[in-house]
C-alpha cells in the first residue's frame, strides 16, 4: 500500500507541472499590463513601473518567470500579488468558504443522487423510474445561472416575505443554512448525472449471477440489495464523487457570485479580470492539488468496497 501511494504521488508531479505550465501560459498571454491595471485610470510613475516589473520578473521571458514561480511553489510559496500580499493569505480567507460550499454540495449530491438512482433502479421500467429519468433530464438542461436565480427568488425572497426565513438569500451567515441553497444549486447538475449513473450501475449489478443466486437462496431482498448489489455498484459512484469534488471547488464561480459568497471561485474571477497572475496560478494550482488528493483517496477506497482489489 505504501509503495502504491508513493507511486501515485510521483505520477502526480507531471500532472501538477503540466497544469501549472498551461495556466501560467494562458495568464501570461493575456493582453495588457498588470502593473498599470493596479492604478486603474490613473497614471503611474514610470520609475515605479520599472521597479515593480523588475521585482515581479515581468521583464523576463515566459520560461524564466515560470521557473521562478515553480521554485517558490516547491518551497510552499504560492507567490505574492502585485499589491504585495502573499497569495497564501489571499486564499486562506477564501478557502474555508469554498470548502464549506463544496462539501455541502457533495453531501446533497450524494444523498439525493444516490437515493433517486437507487429508487429508480428498484423500480426499473415503471412510472417512478420514467419520472426520475425525465426529472434528471430537465435538471441537466437548465443552466446553473437560471437555477440559482429561480431558487433564490422562490426559496429565499418569497419564503422570507411569507414569514419563513429558512434560506438566506446571500452572504455567509455563520451557520450551515447559508450554504444549503447555493450548495443545492452547485450540485444540481451533478445530482442528475449521479442519479442516472446509480440507476444504470445498480440495475446492471442486480442482473448479475451472484445476486440471482443470493435471491434464490432465500436471502431477504433488502440484504441482497444493500450488502451485495449496492456495495459493488458503489465503485463507479465513488469514482464520480471523487472527481466531482475538484469540479465543485473549481466551478463555484457562478454560484458564489449569485449568492455573494466570498470564496475562491469569486476571487479567481476577480483575479482574472484584474490580471493578478500570481493569484490565478496559485488558486488553480491549489485546486489541482485537491483534485489529485481526492482521486488518491478514491483509489484507496476501492479496496474497502471490493476486497478483491489489492495494491502492490
Amino acid at each position: 500500500m505504501g509503495r502504491y501511494i508513493t507511486r501515485r504521488l510521483i505520477q502526480a508531479i507531471p500532472v501538477l507541472l503540466g497544469a501549472t505550465l498551461l495556466i501560467y501560459a494562458v495568464v501570461f498571454a493575456l493582453p495588457g499590463d498588470p502593473i498599470e491595471a493596479l492604478a486603474g485610470d490613473k497614471r503611474i510613475d514610470p520609475h515605479i513601473v520599472d521597479v515593480l516589473r523588475e521585482r515581479y520578473h515581468l521583464n523576463d521571458p515566459f520560461l524564466v518567470q515560470y521557473w521562478h514561480y515553480l521554485t517558490g511553489l516547491f518551497r510552499g510559496d504560492f507567490g505574492v500579488t502585485f499589491a504585495g500580499v502573499p497569495v497564501g493569505e489571499v486564499m486562506a480567507g477564501k478557502f474555508q468558504v469554498t470548502v464549506n460550499l463544496a462539501m455541502t454540495a457533495l453531501v446533497i449530491e450524494a444523498v439525493i443522487g444516490i437515493g433517486l438512482g437507487l429508487y429508480a433502479a428498484l423500480r426499473h421500467g415503471r412510472a417512478q423510474d420514467t419520472l426520475i429519468l425525465a426529472s434528471t433530464l430537465v435538471l441537466i438542461s437548465i443552466p446553473t445561472l437560471v437555477t440559482g436565480f429561480v431558487l433564490q427568488l422562490l426559496l429565499g425572497v418569497r419564503l422570507k416575505q411569507a414569514g419563513l426565513d429558512l434560506f438566506p438569500v446571500a452572504g455567509v451567515t455563520g451557520d450551515l443554512r447559508g450554504y444549503l441553497l447555493p450548495g443545492f444549486v452547485l450540485a444540481g447538475t451533478s445530482i442528475a448525472y449521479l442519479a442516472r449513473l446509480t440507476r444504470a450501475s445498480l440495475a446492471e449489478t442486480l442482473r448479475a449471477d451472484y445476486v440471482r443466486t443470493a435471491i434464490a437462496k432465500g436471502l431477504p431482498r433488502r440484504r441482497v440489495v444493500g450488502r451485495h448489489a449496492l456495495r459493488n455498484a458503489l465503485i463507479p459512484l465513488v469514482t464520480y464523487l471523487g472527481a466531482d469534488l475538484g469540479t465543485l471547488m473549481g466551478g463555484a464561480v457562478i454560484t458564489e457570485t449569485i449568492f455573494n459568497l466570498p470564496g475562491m471561485g469569486q476571487q479567481l474571477f476577480t483575479s482574472v479580470y484584474l490580471r493578478e497572475q500570481p493569484v490565478v496560478v496559485g488558486t488553480v494550482t491549489f485546486l489541482v492539488l485537491v483534485y489529485i488528493l481526492a482521486n488518491l483517496v478514491v483509489d484507496l477506497l476501492y479496496a474497502v468496497l471490493d476486497p478483491r482489489i489489492r495494491y502492490g
